[in-house]
């Protein structure tokens, strides 16, 4: 028998949460255990429902979702949060991100995309729409649009092994894990990590995924 996701959703609009609702629960896997029309108290709400996932609109009357993940990160919860907002500005996903939230969706594309992001951020992974896939990458290098590195020069210059190992970061494996794995030490691992780094231009093993997601280098 599959692990129940137990799910709460927060949002000031009831449409919203009703349709959300309509979509998850053609998902035997999903439990919504509550919903929210605010922020007032919604962290201590969703730690008493026990929830997995909390879904949660950016910007709610009485408490913000900025508000809401300060006070997750100060009283230690492991619920994690998926943002919604109708807004894809650039301010706002890094804050969030910073923040540790472990996915965010534009509110227009939702409706498709939310059984994906459950799934995958229950998973311990996390998950972006599309149509801000691109900021984040910007955000993650220190990148502005117009200054998108030689993609193609960088593909070239990460060796076999470095992709080998960026394959085994994109599944959040420690570097203990693939130093065993590759029969190799953690001293190595971290300068293959520190290398790869380097010639991305990203700041993070974050950053890397998200390159190497973006051109199609590792399987998800």
């Amino acid at each position: 028998m599959e692990n129940i996701i137990r799910i709460h959703l927060a949002d000031d609009h009831q449409v919203l949460i009703d349709g959300i609702l309509a979509v998850l629960k053609t998902n035997r896997n999903f439990e919504v255990v509550g919903f929210s029309l605010n922020g007032e108290n919604l962290v201590d709400r969703v730690a008493k429902n026990k929830a997995d996932i909390l879904v949660m609109d950016i910007n709610m009357p009485e408490k913000d979702g900025i508000q809401v993940l300060r006070e997750f990160n100060e009283k230690g919860f492991t619920c994690r949060v998926i943002v919604l907002s109708s807004y894809d500005d650039v301010k706002l996903i890094k804050e969030v991100i910073k923040l540790g939230a472990s996915g965010y969706l534009t509110k227009q594309c939702a409706g498709e995309n939310i059984v994906d992001a459950i799934t995958t951020v229950a998973n311990g992974n996390q998950y972006f729409s599309e149509t801000i896939k691109d900021k984040i990458f910007n955000i993650l290098t220190g990148n502005s649009q117009n200054q998108t590195p030689d993609s193609s020069e960088i593909i070239a210059s990460i060796t076999s092994r470095e992709l080998e190992i960026l394959g085994l970061i994109s599944k959040e494996k420690s570097g203990k894990d693939i130093s065993e794995q590759l029969h190799i030490s953690t001293n190595t691992v971290e300068t293959h990590r520190k290398n790869l780094m380097k010639k991305i231009n990203v700041k993070s093993s974050i950053g890397l995924v998200m390159f190497a997601t973006k051109h199609n280098l590792i399987e998800i």
